[in-house]
């Protein structure tokens, strides 16, 4: 550049300020391609990921045991929520290679509601394939609303140690009054609607609402023992406990009628169904509804704390 112009200066600057711009942009266009270029790479792997479990099932044509696990508690939003499990089921009913259906519990139990829906839903499908047995093998815990489930299945298999039973339903609650009253705080509530604050926590407690509420768990008691009855027959023993919401031992629980022998997945594959190789067709969230699922269960469970339900625990 020559100093001897004017303003040299001005356009050394100019000159610099351009090239540091050029620089930059040259960097940001590198930046994007190579984020993009990652992006892809990822959605490619989900894509590739997605597509391997649709097609997983479908590609399997030597004989085999079918596998789906109900893990953890049963209630709707989450992973054994009657539409996750029925959907295993499915899937494992409709493959001609399975031999019979395992379905694993390990559960404490939940909703009466979507517990009945898959207990319906395995009648349903014994039905369609009568030729196919199902059986429920119990691990650690299969208790209230897993044993709801369980009930449907051809035969229960049990560990000597695995808790089994508790037939029965429960509702939660709290009473505050007493405290409010020695704190000196005042109950500011108003409904539209007489009944509107049952089983408000900090509200004395109302008989009329107390029997009502005592009812309602009554009859989803009297269904939920009448699925058992159904699903385990002459098999019962005549024990006044047995829908008393207690819970046994496996081991206990083959003297009561409510399993029928000791065995693992792999023992009844083996050993009952003769079909030794054993493939998962649990259903598996992809990445897109775990993300989703958990943006809607974190809204849902604020609302969950708000609210008391039945449940079968």
């Amino acid at each position: 550049m020559d100093s001897s112009k004017p303003d040299w200066e001005r356009q050394a600057i100019i000159d610099l300020a351009e090239s540091g711009l050029k620089e930059q942009r040259r960097a940001r266009r590198w930046g994007i391609f190579f984020k993009l270029l990652g992006f892809a790479y990822l959605f490619i792997l989900l894509i590739s990921f997605v597509g391997f479990n649709q097609a997983e099932f479908e590609s399997v044509k030597e004989p085999h045991t079918a596998l789906v696990d109900l893990v953890g508690v049963i209630a709707d939003g989450e992973i054994s929520s009657a539409d996750n499990v029925v959907m295993g089921l499915r899937d494992a009913f409709e493959s001609e290679a399975a031999a019979a259906v395992i379905l694993r519990i390990n559960s404490p139990g939940g909703s009466p509601v979507q517990s009945a829906y898959i207990n319906d839903e395995i009648t349903r499908l014994r039905e369609i394939y009568p030729s196919k047995p199902i059986y429920a093998v119990i691990s650690d815990v299969c208790a209230s609303g897993g044993f709801y489930v369980a009930v449907a299945t051809d035969k229960i298999y049990v560990n000597e140690s695995s808790i089994v039973g508790s037939i029965g339903v429960r509702m939660d609650g709290f009473g505050f009054v007493d405290s409010m009253k020695k704190l000196g705080i005042e109950r500011r509530l108003l409904t539209a609607g007489e009944h509107k604050a049952l089983l408000d926590p900090f509200s004395a407690e109302n008989k009329f609402e107390r029997a009502h509420v005592q009812n309602l768990l009554d009859e989803v008691h009297d269904k939920f023992i009448a699925a058992v009855k159904r699903g385990r027959g002459d098999k019962l023993v005549a024990d006044p406990l047995l829908f008393s919401g207690l819970f046994w031992t496996g081991e206990r629980a083959i003297t009561l009628g409510l399993a029928d022998d000791i065995g693992s997945a792999s023992y009844v594959a083996r050993e009952v169904v003769e079909a030794e190789k054993i493939i998962n067709y649990t259903y598996k969230q992809d990445f897109f509804e775990r993300f989703a699922g958990n943006l809607g269960s974190a809204m849902v469970n604020q609302f969950k704390m708000l609210t008391t339900q039945p449940s079968l625990n």
